[in-house]
């Protein structure tokens, strides 16, 4: 029984990282109430600080990439119980995040000014719907097991654990990844884009764009052809945009 509540206990403690962590990165990206947002004033040489913001985000995506993959998680559960894998990925994200918003350095320069009233309320209004977007998103494929409370929770209940069905709810019939489309909305929508800013949006979105590839592999080797129609009917991030690859395979396919 106790083993069962520490690994409860695990759980709702990472899920509870990852809410205070993810809610400080609206504030930060957002600049919004938190104390260091993501322009503040420069305190550092321009270059010590861009290699220290290249070095945190860097620290952050190959180590959220790496967790993510199949070796690694069979790796650790050789040391963790099954239930707690999820949990210790969604908490080491969380910290990481973290330490990267706390110790990122402003870079001074701005590269756009909205000035436009209504402009400026229409990118707001897209910062709140990709905000909006992440979490819908994570509720409409099982939030809590997404974010390992479902694991945890059925170990301590003494269920086990069973995989989802693929299914394809409301925002994931225009993108197979509303959650990531929701993290470039937020981070692209500001109506002052500041150095320091246009930095973090560029390497994030790449590194989402480069995630999906090895993320898609996954689920293509877990689902078969279930997963290859849907890559084939959906587009991967952008709704209404498909790759030109695809388009031409299904026209081989029609021929």
């Amino acid at each position: 029984m106790l083993k069962k509540t520490g690994i409860l206990s695990y759980g709702v403690v990472s899920y509870f990282a990852f809410f205070v962590s993810f809610c400080y990165f609206i504030g930060f990206v957002g600049n919004i109430f938190v104390p260091k947002g993501i322009d503040a004033e420069p305190v550092m040489p321009f270059l010590d600080a861009l290699l220290t913001n290249v070095s945190l985000i860097a620290l952050f995506t190959v180590t959220h990439s790496v967790m993510a993959r199949q070796k690694f998680k069979r790796w650790l559960t050789r040391y963790f119980p099954q239930a707690m894998e999820r949990s210790t990925f969604v908490l080491t994200s969380s910290v990481l995040l973290m330490v990267l918003m706390l110790n990122w350095q402003p870079l001074g320069g701005t590269i756009w000014t909205v000035n436009n009233e209504i402009a400026i309320i229409t990118l707001y209004s897209m910062f709140a719907i990709g905000t909006g977007m992440i979490f819908l998103a994570s509720f409409l494929i099982n939030h809590f097991d997404l974010f390992g409370l479902r694991q945890v929770w059925l170990a301590f209940v003494n269920k086990p654990y069973s995989e989802l069905n693929f299914s394809t709810p409301f925002l994931y019939k225009v993108t197979r990844h509303p959650l990531y489309l929701g993290f470039v909305i937020m981070l692209w929508s500001t109506p002052v884009m500041t150095t320091a800013h246009l930095v973090c949006a560029i390497l994030m979105t790449t590194y989402i764009v480069i995630a999906i590839q090895f993320e898609e592999k996954d689920l293509v080797r877990n689902l078969g052809e279930k997963y290859r129609q849907y890559q084939k009917t959906v587009p991967m991030l952008i709704p209404g945009f498909k790759r030109k690859s695809i388009q031409a395979e299904n026209h081989v396919d029609a021929a």
